[in-house]
C-alpha cells in the first residue's frame, strides 16, 4: 500500500488531512514509486475537498524541505520575494519590473520563478530579455545578492522532486482542472526570504494563503488580489479597481480594501496593463524606463513596489518607487547588473 492510499480513503469521506498526513501526502507525489493514477486521484480529491491553510502549510514546508538549498541563509533576515500564482487569464504585463525596483532601491530579493506557464511570458522568459542570467550556481547566487541585491532563483533547478509531478499536473491542466500545485509555487522559495508578497489568482485564496504563510513562519507579508471592474481579478495589486489585502507574520492583523487613490495613484483601465510575449514586454519596459509608458501601467507597477517596500520596511514606498522608476536608477540597475551577468 502506497503512502497515499489512506489520505485518498480520508479525503473520499471529505475529511481535512492534519499536518502531519498532508508533509506524508507531499513526499508520496514526489516519489517515484507511486503509481501516476493514486496522485492523480489524491490531487482531484484534495481540490475538490478545497486545500485547508494547514494543508497548503505542509505541502510549502514539506517541498521546500525537498528543494536544493541555495546557502544564502544568513542574507534572507532582510530579503524579500515579490511573486504571483499566476493564473488570471487576463495577459497582464509581467510585472518583473518590481522586483528590480526593490533591488535598485537596496531591498535584497530573493526572486523566486519559472517560465511561463499561465502567461505569454514569465518572469524567466523577461528577465532573459534583459540580459540577466537565471541559471546560477550557489556562489553566483551569492555574488549577485552581494552586488546587486538580486539573485533569480530558477524554480526548475531547485525543485528537483517536481519532475515525478509534472506529468500528472500537466494531464489535469490539459483537462482544466487545478490542483494544490497551483497555488504552491510562491510559497516554496528555496531560499527562505523573510518577507514576501504574494499575489493570488482568486479572492478565495486571499485569506487562506496568507494564514499558510503566517503557519510557516515568515516574519512579514502580504497576500493581494485585485479585482477588475468586470468581475474578474489578477494576482497583483491594480489601479482599475479595489484590491483585498490579508497580512502575515508582523502583519497578520491586516485586512484590508485598497483603492490606488490610497497610495496618491490614479484609476486606470484593464487595456492598459496589457502585455505580450517576452519581447513584447521588453520593449513595455524599455519604454516605461524611458518615460513613454502608458500611465497606468507605471502607476500599477509602482502601487505594488511601494507595498513591497513597506513589506520591507521602508515608509513612503510609492514615492521611493517613482524616484528609483522614473529617475533613471532602475536603469543605472539594469546596466549593472548587464555587465555583473556578463562577466
Amino acid at each position: 500500500m502506497s503512502d497515499l492510499q489512506q489520505p485518498i480513503e480520508k479525503l473520499r469521506k471529505a475529511g481535512d488531512l492534519d499536518a502531519t498526513e498532508a508533509a506524508t501526502a507531499a513526499r508520496a507525489l514526489a516519489s517515484p514509486c507511486v503509481p501516476a493514477n493514486e496522485k492523480r486521484a489524491f490531487l482531484i480529491l484534495l481540490a475538490q475537498k478545497g486545500e485547508t491553510p494547514s494543508e497548503v502549510a505542509a505541502f510549502a514546508n514539506e517541498f521546500r524541505d525537498m528543494a536544493r538549498d541555495p546557502s544564502v541563509g544568513d542574507l534572507a533576515a532582510k530579503a524579500i520575494d515579490v511573486g504571483g500564482t499566476g493564473g488570471d487569464g487576463t495577459g497582464s504585463f509581467n510585472i518583473t519590473a518590481v522586483a528590480l525596483t526593490l533591488a535598485a532601491g537596496g531591498i535584497p530579493v530573493m526572486k523566486h520563478g519559472n517560465r511561463s506557464i499561465t502567461s505569454k511570458s514569465g518572469t524567466a522568459d523577461l528577465l532573459e530579455a534583459l540580459g540577466i542570467n537565471i541559471e546560477l550556481d550557489d556562489g553566483q547566487i551569492r555574488a549577485s545578492l552581494e552586488t546587486l541585491n538580486f539573485a533569480f532563483l530558477f524554480a526548475p533547478a531547485f525543485h528537483p522532486a517536481f519532475k515525478e509531478i509534472m506529468p500528472v499536473r500537466a494531464a489535469l491542466a490539459a483537462e482544466g482542472k487545478r490542483s494544490i500545485f497551483n497555488i504552491l509555487g510562491p510559497l516554496i522559495n528555496p531560499a527562505r526570504p523573510a518577507h514576501q508578497m504574494v499575489g493570488v489568482f482568486s479572492k478565495h485564496w486571499v485569506v487562506p494563503v496568507a494564514q499558510a504563510l503566517d503557519t510557516m513562519g515568515l516574519k512579514r507579508g502580504i497576500v493581494v488580489h485585485g479585482f477588475l471592474p468586470d468581475g474578474g481579478g489578477m494576482d497583483e495589486l491594480n489601479c482599475t479597481s479595489e484590491n483585498r489585502v490579508v497580512g502575515f507574520g508582523e502583519l497578520r492583523n491586516t485586512d484590508q480594501i485598497w483603492t490606488p487613490e490610497m497610495s496618491g495613484l490614479a484609476r486606470c483601465q484593464p487595456e492598459d496593463l496589457a502585455g505580450g510575449k517576452a519581447e513584447d514586454n521588453l520593449r513595455i519596459f524599455q519604454d516605461i524606463l524611458d518615460g513613454r509608458g502608458k500611465k497606468g501601467l507605471v502607476d500599477t507597477i509602482l502601487f505594488n513596489a511601494g507595498a513591497a517596500f513597506w513589506v520591507a520596511g521602508k515608509a513612503d514606498g510609492v514615492a521611493v518607487a517613482r524616484e528609483l522608476l522614473l529617475g533613471g536608477q532602475v536603469r543605472d540597475w539594469l546596466c549593472s547588473a548587464r555587465e555583473f551577468y556578463a562577466d
